[in-house]
């Protein structure tokens, strides 16, 4: 599996499917009339620093492995790319299929991915983030590496920031979030824009599950992939491999 560049994405021959995904990408990320609510997102592609990749649909044996390739082969590299970076991951769309998923089906989708590279990871579990996804500095790891996992799909349609023509994922490293808030008085500044640029851009209110990595009352796994309405799951969808973490 292979990491793209958009300049190369630019200038090389797709699979219609592909162009069209990273096409409509685009639109909607660069769009200046209707701005996209994660202000880190909208600088990360404009600098290009993100890295796209693009796996089969989610109901192929292959995709969990072709997922695991991609983050494997990013997490050697990406502390190289820029402050703003992130991988892009397009799933491809089965008709037969999709006319029929609901939100709830790409939500075991999701989930399912996630489990399923976890048993492919060739590193344990860093030993200073919990195993249980109820503690607050939970978050999903890959490689050694923590990760933000944000998912969209075509079901969303109330909750325009998470609704896209394709599965998709946009995974960014804690080392980022880190980078770009490490101002205090600049991190509340962002916050709040962020916030603010949400609420005109879903039909529906802020979902309640959003909040800050660290809070007491966070819990990173329910911002992972978040409902059309207000609703959430008590319990975490993700099964870990093992209870083992590594001594580094």
């Amino acid at each position: 599996m292979k990491l793209y560049t958009k300049e190369s994405l630019d200038h090389m021959a797709l699979e219609k499917w592909k162009r069209d995904a990273f096409e409509k990408f685009e639109q909607k990320i660069a769009d200046k009339h209707k701005p996209f609510p994660c202000i880190p997102a909208t600088q990360g592609h404009q600098l290009h620093h993100f890295r796209y990749g693009f796996v089969s649909n989610p109901e192929s044996a292959d995709s969990p492995e072709e997922l695991a390739q991609l983050l494997q082969e990013y997490s050697k590299s990406f502390r190289k790319l820029g402050n703003y970076t992130s991988l892009i991951v397009f799933y491809e769309p089965d008709p037969k299929l999709s006319e029929h998923f609901a939100i709830e089906d790409y939500e075991q989708h999701f989930w399912t991915q996630l489990t399923k590279i976890s048993e492919q990871d060739p590193i344990q579990w860093p030993s200073h983030i919990p195993q249980d996804p109820q503690e607050p500095l939970w978050e999903f790891c890959f490689h050694g590496e923590q990760y933000f996992m944000y998912c969209a799909t075509p079901a969303h349609k109330n909750r325009l920031s998470r609704s896209f023509p394709y599965l998709m994922l946009a995974i960014t490293p804690r080392w980022v979030l880190e980078e770009f808030y490490s101002a205090a008085s600049h991190a509340s500044k962002i916050k709040a824009n962020i916030r603010k640029r949400l609420q005109a851009y879903d039909s529906v209110p802020i979902h309640p599950d959003l909040n800050s990595y660290g809070q007491e009352d966070n819990y990173e796994w329910k911002q992972y992939f978040l409902h059309d309405d207000d609703s959430s799951h008590k319990e975490c969808p993700f099964h870990p491999r093992n209870e083992k973490t590594s001594k580094d």
